[in-house]
């Protein structure tokens, strides 16, 4: 097992994940097959996974029960135990006391090793911040108490969002999870993150290295063609490989359902080989296969001529999004807006595309950003 230095500490460079727990045949997502994460755990603890991270609204609130379970038949010291509090849901912004006792039953522990600002995004950075609440104040006492050792936060937003919360709590953020892939490298402008997060010297933490499993299975010829370069090595390792390549990545967190998955990634984690040149470029290459976007260079011309003052760059920068898949990232970015500046605002007047230098159809993509907007979102 690679391990990354963090302070005092070493950590696992790969991370068992547990919001996608095996389930009961049948069963819902609030069953978990205990027996099988049990051994999953076991093998992950023999083979040097010493990170597992869970959160309160996972698995329907039972992850935290189920790990809390499993986790309290090793000794307390030989793994370090990640939850979160569910500020994605606004009515919690009152309870943080009260959820974070709870957390510590649930978890039957008396600590934990790292505690989360859960998914920090456009809908819920104001009530974060606003000091009514008390949360930033009430985890850094328990960290002086001791029953928080690092304090960090994860991020969904977009990155004028995460610059926010860095600027105003970024000198208590210890570490810092976003979504960090080859595809959202590019699709979600993942790698100004990296570099801002690089900037104020705070740790990365990735999630969704996979993309939800999108990326665990390439088409035969964009698997072909990495394949050239790594016979050895089968499409899910290439997505960890590009995670090794990034700097400031220290912890790489994998939601593994199953035996297979859990000693697939273990066994890529066994070597860092970061990707040379050559192999990074052929990556993009195949991420760049993948995207479907429309070329909108964020010129502005388009702006100063809509008369809804719609701020068209930003919503065609989602759209791109949406194209390749309705995440939740892009709803909550779009539900952040003013109904007066959603896509389904446009008219369809055209006078954007009067003046648009790569003649893009602005007002089509609007038209079926709106649509697009009324499907479910996924990951």
């Amino acid at each position: 097992m690679v391990y990354k230095d963090f302070q005092t500490k070493k950590l696992s460079a790969l991370g068992l994940g547990a919001m996608r727990l095996p389930l009961t045949a049948g069963g819902s997502d609030a069953e978990i097959d205990e027996t099988k994460t049990a051994e999953m755990t076991a093998y992950a603890m023999e083979h040097g996974i010493n990170y597992y991270d869970t959160a309160y609204g996972y698995h329907e609130g039972q992850s935290e029960i189920v790990m809390g379970k499993i986790l309290g038949k090793y000794p307390r010291e030989s793994y370090y135990l990640a939850s979160k509090f569910p500020g994605y849901d606004l009515s919690n912004m009152g309870k943080v006391e009260e959820i974070f006792e709870e957390q510590l039953q649930k978890c039957k522990v008396d600590y934990f090793d790292f505690y989360l600002f859960h998914n920090v995004y456009e809908k819920n950075i104001d009530p974060y911040l606003d000091e009514k609440n008390g949360i930033l104040k009430y985890l850094l006492k328990q960290k002086k108490n001791g029953r928080i050792k690092h304090l960090g936060f994860s991020c969904h937003g977009r990155y004028e969002t995460l610059k926010r919360f860095l600027d105003a709590y970024g000198e208590h953020m210890e570490f810092c999870q976003i979504q960090l892939n080859y595809l959202d490298w590019k699709l979600q402008d993942a790698k100004a993150k990296v570099e801002l997060l690089n900037e104020r010297q705070i740790p990365i933490w990735v999630m969704e290295p996979l993309r939800g499993g999108k990326l665990a299975k390439l088409s035969e010829e964009n698997s072909q063609k990495l394949k050239a370069l790594r016979p050895e090595e089968e499409d899910p390792a290439w997505g960890f490989r590009f995670l090794q390549s990034i700097p400031g990545v220290t912890m790489v967190l994998s939601g593994m359902s199953n035996m297979e998955q859990l000693k697939e990634n273990i066994a890529t984690y066994e070597e860092e080989k970061p990707l040379s040149e050559k192999e990074m470029e052929a990556l993009m290459e195949v991420t760049d296969s993948m995207l479907d976007i429309l070329p909108c260079t964020a010129c502005r011309y388009c702006t100063a001529h809509c008369p809804k003052q719609l701020d068209i760059p930003m919503l065609l920068s989602l759209y791109n999004e949406s194209r390749y898949h309705m995440g939740f990232i892009t709803k909550n970015a779009v539900d952040s807006l003013d109904e007066a500046k959603r896509p389904d605002a446009c008219i369809g007047c055209r006078s954007c595309e009067a003046v648009c230098p790569q003649q893009l159809k602005i007002s089509e993509a609007m038209a079926d950003f709106a649509e697009k907007l009324k499907q479910p979102a996924g990951l």
